[in-house]
């Protein structure tokens, strides 16, 4: 899946020649075949690296406290997203959503390489929600829409149906 997201990032980034791909190990880490040096091994380096390629460096974050919680989302992805069990995605739903209460992005107000892969590791788990569940993780869902609708990121990803209106259930009449 993560050399799907790479390939997918790379279009979203305009970069032109495609990067050679392989994984590494049982959990089929991403490296990425350098020409200019060692190979790079890791989702959220080779993100990084390819946000620099393409001189997108604002999608990095634009401060250092920016430049922090897109990092801090990246390690997020990996560690605990990419190796969640079904018991912990209620709990992974609920954070993000706590979190994402007063935010536009994972970020802030700016759109980065953070919001990208959590939509892309996230992508999975919301498209088995049911629309009840959902609007459980309202904020969630409203993140996700906004980023699945932003100019080139879905790529490899079919869309998610997301109800604009809330459904409420007969004991809210």
């Amino acid at each position: 899946m993560a050399l799907r997201e790479l390939s997918s990032l790379e279009k979203y980034l305009g970069l032109k020649k495609p990067n050679k791909y392989s994984t590494q190990g049982d959990k089929k880490v991403p490296v990425l075949q350098n020409n200019n040096g060692p190979p790079m091994l890791g989702l959220a380096t080779i993100a990084c690296h390819l946000a620099k390629e393409a001189k997108r460096p604002e999608l990095l974050g634009d401060t250092a406290e920016s430049r922090a919680v897109v990092q801090q989302w990246l390690e997020y992805r990996v560690t605990k997203l990419d190796s969640c069990t079904k018991e912990d995605i209620k709990f992974i739903l609920k954070d993000l959503n706590l979190y994402l209460q007063d935010k536009v992005y994972l970020a802030g107000n700016r759109f980065t390489v953070a919001d990208t892969l959590m939509y892309y590791g996230i992508h999975p788990l919301i498209v088995d929600l049911a629309i009840q569940e959902k609007e459980q993780y309202v904020n969630v869902t409203r993140w996700f829409d906004h980023i699945q609708h932003y100019p080139g990121v879905r790529h490899h990803l079919p869309p998610v149906v997301v109800l604009k209106n809330r459904i409420y259930t007969s004991r809210h009449h």
